[in-house]
C-alpha cells in the first residue's frame, strides 16, 4: 500500500511540473489517503502483533 502512495505522489509531482493542476491535486489526495491508511494499518499491526502467544 505504501508503494501505491509513493506512485501517486510521483504522478502528482510529474503532473504538477507539466501543468496539469487538476490531475496533480487528485493524485495528491489519493496519495495522502493511501498513506494514512498505511499508517493506521501499520500501527494496528504493531499493537495487535505484539500480543503474547498462548
Amino acid at each position: 500500500m505504501l508503494h501505491y502512495a509513493i506512485v501517486f505522489l510521483i504522478i502528482a509531482l510529474v503532473a504538477a511540473v507539466l501543468g496539469f493542476g487538476g490531475l496533480a491535486g487528485a493524485a495528491t489526495s489519493i496519495a495522502k489517503i493511501l498513506f494514512l491508511v498505511f499508517l493506521v494499518l501499520f500501527v494496528a499491526s504493531l499493537i495487535f502483533g505484539r500480543r503474547a502467544r498462548l
